[in-house]
């Protein structure tokens, strides 16, 4: 069984930029579609950005050309690079598999405001 922690969330102005990394761990890792969700108060959670095993991405409407998912399968990670962040993009930001079937981490907290 994979499970996962996500760090790198923080406080920044809207304009800023922030990298979020995912550590897995279990030696199934690399054979997961995984991705990145967040859930802002009071609403849904929200699946933003997947990656294959192979490195097929795709992406929400409202993160697609700020947002890239990446992935090092030999470091068990994924990461999310976020540019040109608004204040909407505040929320408790997780990683999981596509599938969202993994045990959700605690996520890691973006804010961004001015």
């Amino acid at each position: 069984q994979v499970t996962v922690v996500e760090s790198g969330g923080g406080l920044l102005q809207p304009g800023g930029s922030l990298r979020l990394s995912c550590a897995a761990s279990g030696s199934a890792f690399s054979i997961y579609a995984m991705g990145w969700y967040r859930q802002a108060p009071g609403k849904q959670r929200e699946l933003l950005a997947t990656i294959t095993s192979g490195g097929s991405t795709n992406y929400a409407d409202s993160v697609k050309g700020r947002f890239t998912i990446s992935r090092d399968n030999a470091k068990n990670t994924v990461y999310l690079q976020m540019n040109s962040l608004k204040p909407e993009d505040t929320a408790v930001y997780y990683c999981n598999s596509a599938s969202g079937r993994l045990a959700w981490g605690q996520g890691t907290q973006v804010t961004v405001s001015s």
